[in-house]
């Protein structure tokens, strides 16, 4: 799929180094169609890396895409420049007035905070409420999906003995599930967190289904059963190298923290870890866009 995305979004050399067909805004210009439109709310602080992760995995359907990359205004990125986010990047105040086919929202490394105590909670609230009635389908990652469960339905998220860090074994609940064709009934998926949301809790809303777990990760991924809302709890988004510079960082700052599971050849640290998720990880999102957004929402987003 053509991703129609901004010239000179730092993104474009990149993917277009990996062979990945992106569309500049001046040629989508020139085609005839309605794209689709989605949002991207990137709370990470690597937000380079991030959209550019997100963009590759949205880019293998043949529908153009056109995306508004969106940032909280309540709290102030250390790790990106003020340039790049001016250049490239929308605040809710600028987009309220629209409405999107689908929205991702990313995860971000506040999970050791109760959700009240997030600088830009009531924001993200606010954010969360404004989707409800003007983006189609939501998919949430990681925190965000945390925080989207609780904020709607009231889940807590509990806090684990050990950081859940590493690429773990998962299972697929539901065969008939749309989001879920084409994976294989084991797959992998990496995840870096703190905290876990947990089935009994979820199970109390008729309203959501679990529809892929792991014996180790635990809930993976959870759906609202119209499919507007998706809620991932890893990071099946993540390079090769993500989960390494994370551990390699924290590492530098002395914490402690162990090695990533399933992830180093041999558990050695200096050897280069092999990517064994990236086809369920393409099929979560080319699914996801395919089922739940392009063949579900209006052409005429104002009926929305």
């Amino acid at each position: 799929m053509p991703i129609k995305i901004p010239d000179a979004l730092p993104a474009r050399a990149v993917l277009e180094s990996e062979n990945i067909f992106v569309m500049t805004e001046n040629r989508a210009l020139r085609q005839d169609i309605r794209p689709l439109r989605i949002v991207i709310l990137n709370l990470m602080p690597t937000k380079v890396a991030t959209e550019t992760q997100l963009l590759r995995r949205l880019s293998n359907t043949p529908l153009q895409i056109e995306i508004d990359l969106l940032q909280t205004s309540s709290h102030v990125s250390k790790n990106t420049s003020e340039e790049h986010l001016a250049s490239f990047y929308k605040t809710f105040d600028q987009i309220r007035g629209r409405r999107y086919d689908g929205m991702i929202i990313t995860g971000a490394p506040v999970e050791n905070l109760t959700f009240e105590e997030v600088d830009y909670w009531p924001e993200l609230c606010e954010i969360l409420d404004w989707a409800h009635k003007n983006v189609y389908s939501v998919l949430n990652i990681c925190w965000a999906a945390q925080a989207a469960l609780y904020y709607r339905y009231g889940i807590p998220k509990y806090p684990l003995e050990k950081k859940m860090f590493g690429v773990f074994r998962h299972r697929v609940l539901d065969y008939t599930e749309p989001l879920l064709r084409g994976f294989n009934d084991n797959f992998s998926a990496p995840h870096s967190r703190h905290t876990e949301v947990r089935a009994q809790d979820i199970a109390k809303h008729p309203e959501l289904r679990i529809i892929a777990e792991s014996d180790v990760a635990g809930v993976y991924i959870v759906m609202r059963q119209d499919g507007r809302e998706f809620y991932v709890t890893g990071h099946s988004e993540y390079d090769a190298d993500t989960l390494a510079r994370e551990y390699f960082r924290d590492k530098e700052k002395g914490l402690d923290i162990d090695l990533p599971v399933n992830y180093f050849p041999n558990d050695i640290p200096t050897m280069h870890p092999p990517v064994t998720w990236r086809s369920n990880s393409t099929l979560l999102f080319t699914n996801w866009l395919n089922y739940y957004v392009y063949q579900t929402t209006p052409f005429d987003l104002e009926r929305l």
